[in-house]
């Protein structure tokens, strides 16, 4: 085969990545490219190699490069230099790891813990099939945030309605890798709890740890660290023998890679100063780094000295004496410059540049420059060369021996403070549009994030430390760290200096806990943010805040946990009717509150007027279908009267001015108009909320953020976002419903393509795919089923009903194309998801009629669509009644029944307005009356109405010389040939 010549490099690097079964947002992050590109890549290289999908397209791989087939190259830091002896740690270590799935490299700083662990990752790589990864733990200063750290080196994202430490369980639930988790004595109880959840969800993950002090789990093996080995009494001190030495051997290989190497005669003196230094493999990088200007003798001397030793304490104390000894001489040789900018720059937990150093000591940038080349040379910093500049970092004993010294001077505070200042600064450059804002912010956030530690529980930093919070929030939503973001306005408004301040931050709290699916929490923070208002005197924002709280309980009822009683939801409506007064935003918001109640009252009296129908929760947060847990019962509202409800919500939302109360209001009024049987008036309804959310400006709630081309709020605010995402979804399905393929497909991209859900591909490609399935454009939607399933298994297999209707549609695209093992996988998994009477008296009886109409089975079609319309008009409501309908009326026809000419009149009248509902009536009516011309008419309604597939299968059933083109056109779709009867 000649594929290889036609597949580009880059296409090659995405095989093997796939052939490794990671998933498109894993392959992004690994090689610096969207999910988009991904995507790209993986329908071409579907296309080119001629396999029907992914699980294909990795065996594939497998078979193309199993002669030269490598592991994934292990993610460890670059080592600067060798690494020196230590055979029976390394050794004793890989076993202990091969034994147990946590294991504890346990020892005091500078005793070689990382060089260790790094040594034993990289000889144990090739056991691992998917890789191994290095997690450095230094930067990280709140215990809550060991998951995202992990998640960062990994790549990942979070999962929308998962936090991090779930999101990282997925990407790895069915990997074999290991995790290294270096430094984590100072998050102990956060590393803990992420491990243990981690372990349990994957079983075939493997972490090793260093840390000074143990995790003090059930699970954890301890390996203890020792010093390296000194030469025993009377014997080689170079260790050439059995009875070799690695400390000696490591001070002879640092000292010789400093141009000054060791006579042999000189390694006894070596093994003294190993020996006074206790083994410590710092300690004697340090004291060798010293070589060339002190000699031995002068090493010698400088140890020597009795006021660098400290006194009592055990053997492990010891050990921290010697290290102490070596950081006290090494400080005491530099002049007081040095000794100032070292101890100053131990505030920066991440790598730093030569102009933040200046910025945070406040010294002359030239003699900044100038020192920091000299602690490096002195091996007191580490140097890293990147694109953007030079960067110097101090390794973590080091790092900690600073601040001691900078305690110990009485500079903590100004110098912490400076750093503070410095941050805000980096917090308001990040606020600024650029092409690498990611990477900038991911260099930037450690060190922000331990500002506000620092600064949080100083009161005369109070101001400071709420302006750093709320910036780190914003920055953290941009960069779809939502669970994050949240807890930093959560952080923002405890800091705040009014009950007003508070207020802003715990309404924004809220909206990103709506961005992540976390009902409770939104209802909890609303809440909160009218107790800070009612503080605040402003009885107007309170009222406003508690009919939010009520209207979204009913709007997004599936994101709740525990569904908000109908009590609970009339009182917080009267406290708000209260408050209100004459404001008219408070107005605005009582109006919503008191439409989306009729709507639900009106909802659940469909459901109770149906008693031979089943009641069960609707799969998704459409107004179209909110839980009626506020069921009055057949007295209650009608549909009608929710209309006209959320038209005067709608109304005194426009004359208050503010977008998103009006998106709100719209939201419910598409949803009353579809429970009223208007779907063309809820179409437009759900275009008209796109198109003001897309436009407009800053409204009164202050929660809006105009949208920048190309800064880093180009989404808007959490509350923007989380109703542009909503709306999205809103019209896609609204244009489904009115048979709008083009227009549901292109409101179903602007989803897909959303930025805030970048890494959840099945909550942002599942109504694209449904688009594309009935649409009838299989390659299309095989490759966004790829991305759908992908993200749907990184996020832990949730069964949410929402996620049926995509399954669905690719067990549908499967059936089409006659591939039964696919079918059945995605029956399976939409079993999962959704058993309901939304699948099974629903979408599910669409999907099913498609199919069996394809392969010639009009009498299976048929009894699958029994029940009369109006039977399963709750299930059918929003999308699928009119699609329902008219399969319906085509499988009458095709099976003889008795009554077709009835059902298709009765269909004509139901679905008139929608052209693909319309065309499948008058192919069907064109089939009863034997119609041919008529029949062909309908291929080219199919066709301006996007459905190419349809328009195909009309060819064929026009028979005689059109079969063959229609037969062409399906085969160019990707499809199956279609059965005639």
């Amino acid at each position: 085969m000649g594929e290889a010549a036609n597949i580009s490099p880059r296409e090659a690097e995405v095989l093997e990545l796939v052939g490794d079964h990671l998933s498109n947002a894993e392959i992004g992050a690994r090689l610096y490219i969207s999910v988009r590109t991904v995507e790209t890549h993986v329908s071409s290289l579907l296309r080119k190699l001629e396999v029907p999908d992914r699980r294909a397209l990795a065996r594939r791989a497998s078979d193309r490069t199993r002669t030269d087939r490598r592991r994934p190259a292990p993610a460890l830091p670059i080592r600067l230099t060798p690494f020196i002896g230590r055979a029976g740690e390394r050794a004793a270590l890989t076993a202990m790891l091969e034994e147990h799935r946590q294991v504890t490299a346990l020892g005091p700083g500078g005793v070689g813990k990382t060089r260790l662990a790094l040594a034993v990752a990289s000889d144990a790589a090739d056991a691992f099939t998917d890789g191994v990864w290095f997690v450095d733990l230094v930067p990280v200063t709140d215990p809550a945030m060991v998951a995202t750290a992990v998640a960062e080196a990994l790549g990942l994202g979070e999962q929308l309605g998962h936090d991090m430490a779930e999101s990282v369980a997925a990407a790895l639930a069915d990997r074999h890798a290991l995790l290294v988790l270096d430094n984590c004595e100072h998050v102990v109880d956060g590393a803990a709890l992420f491990l243990e959840h981690l372990l349990a969800a994957c079983p075939r993950i493997r972490v090793l740890v260093t840390s000074r002090s143990r995790l003090m789990v059930p699970f954890e093996r301890v390996y203890p660290v020792p010093a390296l080995s000194l030469p025993p009494a009377g014997g080689d001190a170079s260790g050439s023998g059995d009875g070799g030495s690695d400390a000696v051997r490591l001070f002879i290989d640092r000292a010789t890679s400093m141009g000054r190497p060791l006579d042999p005669a000189q390694h006894g003196q070596v093994a003294e100063i190993c020996e006074r230094l206790d083994g410590m493999a710092l300690a004697i990088e340090l004291a060798a780094a010293r070589y060339p200007t002190l000699g031995l003798d002068g090493i010698t001397a400088a140890l020597a000295h009795p006021l660098r030793m400290l006194t009592g304490g055990s053997r492990a104390q010891d050990r921290h004496r010697s290290v102490r000894a070596a950081l006290d001489w090494s400080h005491d040789l530099l002049d007081p410059a040095d000794r100032a900018l070292l101890r100053q720059v131990s505030v920066f937990v991440t790598p730093f540049t030569a102009p933040a150093a200046a910025e945070v000591t406040g010294f002359d940038a030239a003699s900044v420059a100038d020192g920091l080349a000299r602690l490096a040379e002195q091996s007191l910093l580490a140097v890293t060369f990147s694109p953007d500049g030079t960067r110097y970092r101090a390794l973590e004993t080091l790092r900690q021996y600073g601040a001691d010294r900078l305690t110990e001077a009485g500079e903590l505070h100004d110098t912490r403070a400076r750093h503070l200042n410095w941050c805000l600064a980096r917090s308001a450059e990040l606020a600024l549009p650029a092409t690498d804002w990611r990477a900038r912010f991911d260099r930037a956030a450690d060190e922000l994030r331990a500002a506000l530690a620092w600064a949080e529980h100083r009161p005369e930093q109070r101001a400071d430390a709420h302006r750093l919070a709320r910036a780190l929030a914003e920055l953290a939503f941009t960069r779809h760290l939502i669970a994050e973001s949240q807890q930093r306005y959560e952080q923002a408004a405890a800091l705040a200096d009014t009950p007003a301040d508070t207020a802003a931050m715990l309404r924004h709290a809220a909206a990103v806990a709506a961005c992540r699916l976390h009902g409770d929490d939104m209802h909890r923070l609303g809440r909160a943010a009218a107790d800070a208002a009612r503080r605040a005197g402003d009885t107007a924002a309170a009222a406003r805040d508690l009919a939010a709280a009520a209207s979204n309980a009913y709007r997004f009822s599936s994101k709740f946990v525990r569904d908000l009683p109908p009590q609970e939801a009339d009182a917080l409506i009267a406290q708000a009717r209260e408050l209100a007064g004459a404001d008219p935003s408070a107005r605005a918001a009582l109006a919503l509150a008191e439409a989306g109640r009729a709507l639900t009252r009106a909802i659940a009296t469909a459901h109770t007027a149906a008693a031979d129908a089943p009641r069960e929760t609707p799969p998704c947060d459409t107004p179209a279908s909110p839980t009626p847990h506020a069921a009055s019962g057949p007295t209650g509202p009608t549909a009608r009267e929710a209309v006209a409800s959320a038209e005067r919500a709608v109304e005194l939302a426009r004359l208050d001015g503010d977008p998103l109360a009006q998106s709100a209001a719209l939201d419910t009024l598409a949803g009353a108009l579809s429970w009223a049987g208007d779907a063309f008036a809820a179409a437009a309804t759900a275009r008209r909320r796109v198109e003001l959310l897309s436009s407009a400006p800053s409204g009164p709630s202050g929660l809006y953020v105009p949208a920048s081309p190309a800064g880093p709020y180009a989404s808007g605010g959490p509350a923007a976002t989380h109703e542009l995402i909503e709306a999205l979804g809103e019209a896609t399905e609204a244009a489904l419903g009115v048979g709008d393929l083009p227009g549901a497909r292109h409101w179903a991209r602007r989803l897909a393509d959303h930025p805030q859900l970048a890494e959840v591909g099945h909550r942002a490609t599942g109504r694209l795919l449904v688009a594309e399935t009935l649409a009838g454009d299989a390659e299309q939607a095989l490759t966004t089923g790829l991305r759908f399933r992908d993200a749907w298994q990184r996020a832990g297999r949730p069964a949410r009903a929402v996620l049926g209707p995509p399954a669905a549609a690719m067990a549908t695209i499967h059936g089409l194309r006659e591939d039964p093992e696919a079918r059945r996988d995605w029956n399976t998994l939409l079993t999962h998801v959704d058993p309901s009477p939304w699948n099974t008296l629903g979408y599910g009886a669409v999907f099913d009629a498609i199919l069996m109409l394809h392969q010639g089975r009009p009498q299976a079609a048929l009894e699958r669509t029994a029940p009369e319309p109006a039977q399963v008009r709750q299930w059918t409501t929003w999308i699928w009644l009119h699609w329902y309908v008219a399969l319906r009326a085509e499988a009458s026809v095709l099976a003889g029944a008795p009554d077709a000419a009835a059902r298709l009149a009765e269909a004509r009248t139901a679905v008139a307005g929608n052209p693909v509902a319309t065309a499948l009536v008058a192919r069907a009516t064109a089939l009863l009356d034997a119609d041919t011309p008529q029949l062909l008419a309908t291929a080219a309604a199919f066709d301006a109405a996007g459905c190419r597939y349809q328009s195909a299968r009309t060819l064929i059933l026009a028979g005689g010389e059109h079969t063959a083109r229609g037969a062409r056109a399906l085969t160019g779709l990707g499809l199956a040939p279609m059965a005639v009867r």
